[in-house]
C-alpha cells in the first residue's frame, strides 16, 4: 500500500462558535438548582488557545484560587477556635481541602507543557485527568469528616460560643469560595479542562454550605443548639453531590467520552468536503485540555495519490475550524471499495496537524 503523509501547522487562534440548543425544565429555580450542583457544560470550550496560552491560564487560576481560599480558610479556622462550632468546622475543613486540589492541579498544568516523548508519544496531557482524581479523592475526604463530626456533635452536643462571630465566618466562606468557584469554572470551560471545572465546583458547593453555617448559626441564636449539627450533616450531603457529578466528568474524561455534538459537527463538515464521498468514521478523545480526532474519509478511486492528499488535507483544515477546542487531527483518504487492508493496489493519503 502506498502511503504519504505531510506535517502542516496551522494558526486557530481564532474563536469558534458552536451553536447549541437547550431546554431546561422546572423553571429558574430548578435551573439554577442544577446550575449550583451540576453546572451546564459542553464538556469543551467555546474559545481556542495555543497549548501553552491555555496551559498557562490553568496554572494562573489555581494560583489565585489557592490563594484565596488559603486566605478563607485561615480566617474561619481562627473563629472555629473560640465558637466551637461544628457546622463552621466541617465548612473550614472543606475549604482547606478544596485549597489543596490546587496543587496537584498546578503540577498537572506544568506537565502538561512539556513535549511528547518516545515513551509518552501524546505528551503529558494525561497528568491533568490524574488530578482530577484526587480533586474527587478529597472531596469524599471532605464528606466523611464532616458527617463523623456532625454526627459526633449531634449525638454530644457542644455549647456554641461567639454565635455572631461564627456568622460572619460563613459569609467569608461564601464570598472566597464563590469567587473561586467562578473564576474556576470559567476558566475551566475556556480551555477544556474537566478536573479544574471539577474543582470549580467543589468550591461552590462550599460557598453555599458555608452560607449554610449562618442558618446554623441563626438556630442557636434562637435557642435550639442542634442546628448546628444539622446543618454540618446538610454541608456532608451538599459535599455528597458535588462529589456524583465531579466523579461523573472525570470517568467520562478517563473513559474517552467526549459530547456526541462534537462527532456530529465533525462528521458534518466533513461530509461537505468537496472530494468527499462518504465519512466512514470519525473517533476523538480527550488528551487532559486537548482535543484530538482521527477520521477516515471514503474518496474517488480515480484520483490521483497527490489529489487524495490533498483532499485528506483540505478535510483536517476544515474539521480543526470546525469543533471547538481540537488540537491535533488525523485524517486518512482511501479510494471507494478500499481501506487500510485491502492490498497493495490501494492507495492511502493522510495528513495530520498539531497546534
Amino acid at each position: 500500500m502506498t502511503h504519504q503523509r505531510a506535517h502542516t501547522d496551522h494558526d486557530h487562534g481564532s474563536h469558534h462558535d458552536q451553536p447549541h440548543s437547550h431546554s431546561h425544565r422546572g423553571g429558574k429555580l430548578g435551573t439554577a438548582l442544577r446550575e449550583l450542583f451540576a453546572p451546564h457544560s459542553h464538556d469543551a470550550s467555546d474559545s481556542i488557545d495555543s497549548a501553552l496560552e491555555s496551559s498557562a491560564a490553568g496554572i494562573r487560576a489555581v494560583k489565585i484560587s489557592l490563594l484565596i481560599l488559603a486566605m478563607t480558610a485561615v480566617a474561619q479556622i481562627g473563629i472555629v477556635a473560640v465558637s466551637g462550632s461544628v457546622a463552621l468546622l466541617a465548612d473550614t475543613i472543606h475549604n482547606f481541602s478544596d485549597a489543596l486540589t490546587a496543587i496537584p492541579l498546578w503540577i498537572a498544568f506544568a506537565l502538561s507543557t512539556r513535549a511528547a516523548t518516545r515513551r509518552y508519544t501524546y505528551g503529558f496531557g494525561r497528568a491533568e485527568d490524574l488530578a482530577g482524581l484526587f480533586v474527587i479523592a478529597m472531596i469524599a475526604l471532605s464528606a466523611i469528616i464532616a458527617g463523623v463530626e456532625s454526627t459526633r456533635r449531634l449525638i454530644n452536643p457542644v455549647p456554641i460560643d461567639h454565635v455572631g462571630w461564627v456568622a460572619v465566618a460563613g459569609l467569608i466562606g461564601f464570598i472566597g469560595n464563590e469567587w473561586v468557584a467562578l473564576y474556576r469554572i470559567r476558566v475551566g470551560r475556556r480551555i477544556g479542562s474537566a478536573a479544574l471545572v471539577a474543582d470549580g465546583l467543589h468550591a461552590r458547593t462550599d460557598g453555599f454550605t458555608s452560607l449554610a453555617v449562618l442558618l446554623g448559626a441563626g438556630g442557636v441564636a434562637l435557642g435550639f443548639p442542634l442546628a448546628d449539627p444539622i446543618i454540618g450533616l446538610v454541608i456532608t450531603i451538599a459535599i455528597l453531590a458535588v462529589l456524583r457529578t465531579a466523579l461523573r466528568d472525570i470517568f467520562r474524561r478517563l473513559m474517552d467520552a467526549v459530547d456526541p455534538r462534537f462527532i456530529d459537527t465533525a462528521e458534518t463538515a466533513l461530509a461537505a468536503e468537496p472530494g468527499v464521498t462518504n465519512v466512514r468514521s470519525v473517533k476523538m478523545r480527550w488528551i487532559g485540555h486537548h482535543l484530538h480526532a482521527d477520521a477516515e474519509l471514503d474518496i474517488d478511486p480515480n484520483v490521483s495519490l497527490a489529489e487524495a492528499h490533498r483532499i485528506a488535507h483540505e478535510a483536517e483544515h476544515t474539521l480543526t475550524h470546525a469543533v471547538p477546542k481540537l488540537t491535533s487531527a488525523l485524517v486518512h483518504a482511501y479510494p471507494v471499495g478500499g481501506g487500510p487492508h485491502t492490498g497493495p493496489a490501494a492507495s492511502e493519503a493522510s495528513t495530520v496537524a498539531p497546534r
